[in-house]
């Protein structure tokens, strides 16, 4: 049986620990689960950055205006043929400062006329800029982990950067946004940043990824927020999660189960904590994020059909268990 050490640790590490199977791992083989942890960065850091598949060929970059975050953005502002840009606000898993944790899904969103935003340096892949950051982990007697390098106030600065940058006649994103098309989202301690800022106004939709509220409450600071905090959601909001074996799961299922007041879906896809991030233009989870924010902030009637009705795509695709609330 895991331990909860071992269990948090894991949904600390968040990407990279579910590709190097740290949850599998003896608590007390830490020379093993780092040497295969080091093993699979270095593995991921050769990953080649993918386009999307959108209309507008993405690309990444970290600007002067907002320091310590990475933006995703369609690679010609200027051939955007009247589309204005969406915004998706992103926390890292682990709520780590390598805002190149998920490049490939981030830059499959931003194919689709988007700003994607998340917090950090790129520390992996082509074009990085820091080194890689180490991962939390419990120090001291009794054993505590550290605060995490990033927080929920590092996707409300990339909130209000964009927006202003879009009222900002000196900035190449002047007048391209659309701030009535915003979404927060974030993959396992990151989706727990977005759920912290999702009663923000300012934002319309919510995709929380391989994760959820620790239904016991957690001692480790940036993953401590309660249960109340879903009381807060005031949008419609898609939880992905990766199966049974998803780490996150249990928790995901019962903010799912506890959610009655807003439109909310979950959907399954058996793949464990690491998602679809690392193939190419992010997998299938992105593809579902593209349809679900198509339909969400641009009221797009064919990505609607994803999710509503009986026979949604995603309800007739074998791949995904998917259970909902008010969608249809």
């Amino acid at each position: 049986m895991k331990t909860m050490t071992t269990i948090l640790t894991a949904f600390l590490l968040g990407v990279f620990s579910s590709a190097v199977s740290l949850a599998q791992q003896p608590a007390g083989d830490s020379s093993d689960a780092r040497a295969a942890a080091d093993a699979q960065w270095q593995r991921i850091n050769a990953i080649p950055d993918t386009p999307g598949t959108g209309p507008f060929p993405a690309m990444k970059e970290e600007v002067p205006s907002l320091p310590n975050h990475v933006v995703y953005r369609p690679r010609d502002l200027d051939r955007l043929d009247g589309t204005r840009l969406g915004l998706y606000v992103f926390g890292n898993g682990a709520c780590s400062d390598d805002g190149a944790s998920a490049r490939l899904h981030l830059l499959e969103i931003a194919s689709h006329g988007f700003i994607a935003i998340a917090p950090g340096r790129i520390r992996n892949g082509p074009g990085a800029t820091a080194p890689p950051s180490r991962p939390r982990r419990p120090e001291g007697d009794p054993p505590q982990f550290p605060p995490p390098p990033t927080t929920h106030k590092d996707l409300l600065a990339a909130l209000d950067w964009a927006l202003a940058q879009n009222a900002d006649p000196a900035s190449p994103f002047h007048g391209k946004l659309d701030p009535e098309a915003v979404a927060v989202s974030g993959f396992s301690c990151g989706g727990i940043q977005a759920l912290e800022i999702a009663a923000d106004p300012r934002v319309k939709t919510v995709v929380v990824m391989n994760s959820g509220l620790f239904t016991d409450g957690s001692r480790i600071t940036g993953m401590d927020a309660p249960k109340s905090l879903l009381e807060t959601l005031h949008t419609p909001t898609l939880y992905i999660l990766g199966g049974e074996s998803d780490i996150a799961y249990a928790n995901g299922m019962d903010d799912f189960a506890r959610i009655n007041h807003v439109p909310v879906m979950v959907a399954n896809l058996d793949v464990g904590h690491g998602g679809t991030y690392w193939e190419p233009n992010g997998g299938a989870a992105a593809a579902v994020t593209v349809a679900w924010l198509k339909w969400q902030l641009r009221g797009d009637a064919d990505a609607a059909k994803w999710f509503v009705g009986s026979d949604c795509r995603l309800c007739t695709d074998p791949a995904w268990k998917v259970q909902k609330k008010r969608i249809d």
